[in-house]
């Protein structure tokens, strides 16, 4: 069984107050923002989700890639070390972070990457 922690990751995001307080509000969404026009914004998505460990030949762990990326019409720092510092919170390592400008929409983007393993249960 594939372990789901999309619901566990957005509800540390939405718990960390600095966090929804730079964000103006609890933009915070599973691959993409219902308003195109919103900023700043957060959005995220598993990579992969796969068997990484295993006991008599049973999968006892999950390996999953997450990627976590930060909209803004700004600097994407400080929303981006409240991420970080809450997915750390969560068991995730962080993997990259890479920084984009959107020249069709003037938007920043930070593409954050993380990876954690979580024993199944």
């Amino acid at each position: 069984m594939k372990i789901d922690v999309k619901t566990e990751i957005r509800t540390a995001l939405l718990a960390n107050s600095a966090l929804v307080t730079l964000l103006g509000g609890q933009r915070i969404y599973q691959l993409a923002a219902p308003k195109a026009d919103e900023y700043p914004r957060i959005t995220f998505f598993e990579i992969d989700n796969s068997d990484a460990a295993f006991a008599d030949d049973t999968a006892i762990a999950s390996d999953v890639p997450v990627q976590v990326d930060v909209w803004s019409k700004g600097s994407t720092s400080a929303v981006s070390g409240e991420v970080d510092k809450t997915m750390k919170t969560l068991g995730f390592s962080r993997t990259g972070a890479s920084d984009f400008y959107e020249t069709d929409t003037l938007v920043f983007h930070k593409a954050m990457r993380f990876r954690a393993q979580f024993e199944e249960v």
